[in-house]
C-alpha cells in the first residue's frame, strides 16, 4: 500500500521496510543502552530476528517504534549480563577518527560521547533503560513505565535518580577538568 508507513503495515513483506526505517533507531538505542559499538550489529540482528519472529504477536496496543524499544533493552541488559562483556578503558582520545575539516570539534563531541557512555555504565539496568528512553528517545513516561514494568511513579523515582547521578558525575568530570588547567 503506497504512502503507508511500516508502523502500520505490518504484513510479513512489510519486514524489510521496517527494518530500514527502524534499524538506525534500534543501533542509537543499543549504544545508549550499553553496547559496544563493535558489538551493535550483532545485537542488532539479534533485535530484529525476534521482532521479526515476534511481529504476528504484536497486538498493537503501543506503537511499533515502541514494541521495538522494549525488545532493544531486554537484548540490551542480556548483552550487559553477559561475562564476556568487559568494561575496557582505552587511552584517551584513542576512539577518535580522523576527520577533516573541524578536528577541534570532532575531538570534543567524541570526548562528550566517550564521557556520557561511562556515566552511563555507571547506572543499573534499570535507571539506565528509564534514563534512556525518556531523555534520549523522547518516549512518554507511561511508554517507559510498561516497557520496563513497572508503576509510573516508580519509573519517574529511577529517572530521578539517574539525572542526580548523571549531573553528579559530570560535576566531577567538570572539576576534574579544572584542575588539569591549573
Amino acid at each position: 500500500m503506497p504512502g503507508a508507513d511500516a508502523t502500520t503495515t505490518l504484513a510479513e513483506p512489510a519486514f524489510p521496510r521496517l527494518f530500514q526505517e527502524l534499524s538506525p533507531f534500534v543501533w542509537r538505542a543499543l549504544r545508549r543502552l550499553g553496547v559496544q559499538e563493535r558489538d551493535c550489529e550483532d545485537v542488532l540482528q539479534e533485535v530484529f530476528l525476534t521482532v521479526h519472529k515476534k511481529l504476528p504477536e504484536f497486538e498493537q496496543r503501543s506503537s511499533l517504534r515502541t514494541w521495538v524499544y522494549g525488545i532493544c533493552l531486554r537484548k540490551a541488559q542480556d548483552y550487559r549480563r553477559l561475562a564476556r562483556v568487559t568494561r575496557e578503558v582505552g587511552e584517551p582520545g584513542r576512539e577518535l577518527r580522523a576527520t577533516a575539516p573541524n578536528q577541534e570539534e570532532t575531538l570534543e563531541v567524541n570526548r562528550a560521547r566517550a564521557l556520557l557512555d561511562s556515566i552511563l555504565d555507571q547506572l543499573d539496568d534499570d535507571k539506565r533503560a528509564v534514563f534512556v528512553m525518556f531523555e534520549w528517545e523522547a518516549l512518554s513516561m507511561s511508554e517507559v513505565a510498561e516497557l520496563v514494568g513497572v508503576p509510573v511513579q516508580t519509573a519517574y523515582a529511577r529517572l530521578y535518580a539517574a539525572r542526580k547521578h548523571v549531573q553528579t558525575a559530570l560535576g566531577v568530570a567538570r572539576n576534574g577538568e579544572d584542575s588539569d588547567d591549573s
